[in-house]
């Protein structure tokens, strides 16, 4: 008889207002102290006594310090909730050694062997919560098929049923697709809802449920790639790229210390290095990581180690972040013993990896990419092409100042100042309007009338003829629709130059559509709208 597999079951931990708990941890705050926790100006994470008083997230400083006098506030410190964070873990992983970091205050892990040990999964999350307990931290756990509803479980201190994950996200709220930042994450490095979340809810889809009930083809044509991420969660299916794969073992990185290592400065620095050597080795082996175990031997031979999980693949910062936030909490002695001999070996160990294909890379700005892992990889690239070409050979585009479209971009070399050659706060007055054309173009071409007379610009800033065809290189075309002129009187002080520039737009009967110049009694092409 064929025996039956079940299917993996994972367990999430999350321990609420973990920055604010650290925060007071680290001060040794009373518990009926109101904490806050700010980024960026705003409350990140408040205590339940901050709750109590008023606090929410979101909140301005002054706001909050009004609402609450005798508030502890505080900025947000990664380093510190990762250290303060450690001991939890630790006793954690002293029940389910197969822990993942999610980011401080949250971990998962999978249940499917430990229940053939513990009993029944209500026994392995009363055992977890226990041993959280002891470590003086409140927890609540989550039960699911995987990792985002076994998350949303946890929120919702919730054992779902095997195969049950869409029926218990179904009811929740849409704005619970965005409540863990570190979950919404896609291949593309996108990271936050709240702009999808919103146009949900004014399109009157108030539930996960209702989101679920879209077609995925709907979902991926008319909203972005994220949606389609998120979608998949409503469905409560694996967000995974379906090409993830074991590492090969050449992608391990390993530092050997001489001397050992004893001071978490020291030991950081020794991680930034191998940061920056594991993902010189994941470049060229085109992959990505998206769990990474970083793992220390002390000189008597104790290993620790500690697996880090990220939905989106980990650019060399992020790497980086994570091994001094575990090395701190490993060396610091704070809430911990520290390890029994110093540090001898470092490693970095890729737990999971993603081909570089399942990524997609948005651009944006100057010609730089909007994310950090594409600009890395798009830098390294150029710096090489301009290794064997020159520094001028590669340049990148800056927003300038100007009427036209092609006035209104200068090009740098790669690496100089992104200085533009003219102020594009100015106002300009005469500028074309958007969108601008998607291609760049200054070539001849012949506008006719019906009589196949050339049609010019008038002094009087009018067409002498209605546009009939278009005459481009070796071709001709119908125009179907026109606009304009649009006339500028452009540097009429200097000797010689009439300053009279005039744009129009035509649609050809071929659909496409074309920004044309008038200048010196001649056209030009100037750019093409796709």
């Amino acid at each position: 008889m064929a025996r039956e597999v079940s299917a993996p079951r994972v367990l999430a931990l999350w321990c609420p207002d973990w920055p604010a708990i650290a925060a007071g941890a680290e001060k040794d705050l009373s518990p009926e102290q109101p904490i806050a926790v700010l980024s960026g100006g705003r409350v990140l994470s408040c205590s339940a006594a901050a709750r109590a008083a008023g606090v929410r997230r979101g909140m301005r400083k002054r706001e909050v310090q009004a609402i609450c006098p005798h508030l502890y506030v505080t900025v947000d410190d990664a380093g510190r909730s990762a250290r303060m964070f450690e001991p939890v873990l630790a006793a954690v992983a002293d029940v389910i050694p197969a822990v993942e970091v999610m980011r401080p205050g949250l971990m998962v892990m999978s249940i499917s062997g430990a229940t053939r040990h513990f009993g029944s999964e209500a026994d392995i999350a009363e055992r977890v919560i226990d041993v959280v307990s002891a470590c003086g931290v409140e927890s609540q756990t989550g039960i699911a098929d995987e990792v985002f509803t076994a998350v949303l479980a946890a929120r919702h201190a919730r054992l779902v049923d095997p195969g049950g994950g869409r029926e218990f996200l179904a009811p929740l709220a849409v704005s619970e697709l965005g409540c863990e930042p570190v979950l919404c994450a896609g291949p593309n490095g996108v990271a936050d809802r709240d702009e999808l979340i919103d146009l949900l809810w004014r399109m009157g889809i108030r539930t996960i449920g209702a989101f679920a009930a879209l077609e995925v083809t709907d979902v991926s044509t008319r909203f972005g790639t994220d949606a389609v991420v998120a979608h998949r969660s409503a469905r409560a299916l694996p967000t995974r790229p379906v090409s993830a794969r074991g590492p090969d073992a050449d992608l391990v990185v390993e530092y050997r210390c001489d001397p050992l290592l004893e001071f978490v400065e020291a030991a950081a620095f020794v991680g930034r290095r191998l940061a920056d050597d594991l993902h010189q080795r994941l470049l060229a082996a085109n992959v990505a990581c998206t769990r990474l175990t970083v793992r220390a031997v002390t000189a008597s031979a104790t290993s620790y180690a500690r697996t880090w999980r990220c939905v989106r693949p980990m650019t060399p910062e992020d790497t980086a972040d994570r091994i001094r936030w575990q090395l701190e909490g490993w060396m610091s002695g704070r809430n911990a013993p520290r390890p029994d001999a110093p540090i001898a070996v470092l490693r970095l160990e890729p737990v999971e990896v993603i081909d570089a294909a399942e990524m997609q890379y948005g651009f944006s700005g100057a010609g730089l990419p909007s994310d950090n892992e594409t600009q890395e990889r798009v830098r390294r690239a150029l710096v090489r092409v301009q290794g064997l070409l020159g520094g001028d050979a590669v340049r990148v585009p800056v927003r300038s100042g100007g009427r036209g479209p092609a006035e209104q971009v200068t090009m740098v070399a790669l690496g100089d100042e992104p200085a533009a050659a003219r102020d594009p706060s100015l106002p300009w007055p005469g500028r074309l309007g958007g969108p601008s054309p998607a291609v760049l173009s200054s070539e001849p071409v012949e506008v006719l009338d019906a009589a196949g007379s050339p049609v010019r610009v008038t002094t009087r800033g009018g067409f002498s003829a209605d546009p009939v065809s278009l005459c481009w290189g070796r071709r001709s075309w119908s125009v179907r629709w026109w606009t304009g002129p649009w006339s500028a009187d452009e540097k009429w002080w200097m000797p010689g130059n009439d300053g009279v520039t005039s744009r129009a737009q035509v649609l050809l009967d071929d659909s496409r559509a074309l920004l044309l110049r008038h200048e010196r009694s001649a056209w030009v092409v100037e750019g093409v709208y796709e």
